[in-house]
């Protein structure tokens, strides 16, 4: 998978050739395009938590700077609709913020944006850990996500998500993965021509945590319909 190295924050925050320029040209596609530019950014924008599925506790956060690299697709439709950006991946660098909460419940916050791009993303999670976890069980956590474009004044977008995640601590390192379905909306303004996209996506995603103290990594690779994304994180998690 050598295009997770686009997921590495120092490397891919500044990598040029990975940005792309304003979504401003949605009138220039046909109803078909529409429906693989929605899918591809659907499959960007959709929540990437990043996380293994134990509680933090009441006391616990973590914070950090991530970044997410997402395959195109529909490179076509993608290059009509920012006027010839010729973007083949979408990298999206991004905060996100995870609280603990009483009763196994975690909440997360994300905000991001495309460099070089009028794309921009916020997200949120409500998360409940069925199983804590421990010595002899995995954990075992069910995600409620919503995630929002914003920027595009010609389109407006959302994904709605249900997950289930199960992990398991093994001394510093925490693998986990799930699965999980993502309901877009996609809604293009009406000076396009263009109607309205309704759909779903599933999800299947793969990661670890790697503990470093009060440091901790993350990588991910997440598979949303047909696109694969990779993605990895930077924090603190206390």
């Amino acid at each position: 998978m050598p295009k997770v190295l686009y997921a590495l924050p120092l490397l891919s925050l500044f990598a040029s050739p990975l940005l792309a320029d304003d979504i401003d040209a949605l009138g220039s596609l046909s109803q078909a395009q529409f429906r693989a530019l929605s899918e591809d950014l659907g499959a960007a924008l959709s929540y990437k938590a990043l996380s293994p599925a134990e509680p933090l506790g009441v006391t616990g956060i973590d914070v950090g700077m991530e970044v997410s690299a997402t395959d195109i697709e529909n490179t076509a439709a993608f290059d009509a609709a920012c006027g010839g950006c010729g973007t083949e991946t979408l990298v999206i660098p991004k905060l996100h913020l995870h609280k603990g909460l009483p009763a196994s419940f975690d909440i997360g916050l994300v905000l991001g944006s495309v460099p070089g791009s009028n794309v921009k993303l916020s997200g949120v999670e409500l998360r409940y850990a069925l199983i804590d976890g421990g010595m002899a069980l995995p954990a075992v956590a069910l995600r409620a996500s919503y995630s929002e474009l914003s920027g595009v004044d010609e389109l407006s977008m959302n994904s709605s998500g249900m997950e289930l995640t199960v992990s398991k601590g093994l001394t510093m390192v925490t693998p986990y993965a799930g699965i999980g379905r993502h309901w877009i909306n996609s809604n293009p303004a009406g000076s396009t021509g263009l109607a309205d996209e309704e759909f779903t996506q599933d999800k299947l995603f793969a990661g670890a945590n790697l503990n470093l103290g009060l440091m901790n990594l993350a990588f991910e690779v997440d598979r949303s319909g047909d696109s694969e994304s990779y993605s990895a994180k930077l924090g603190f998690r206390f």
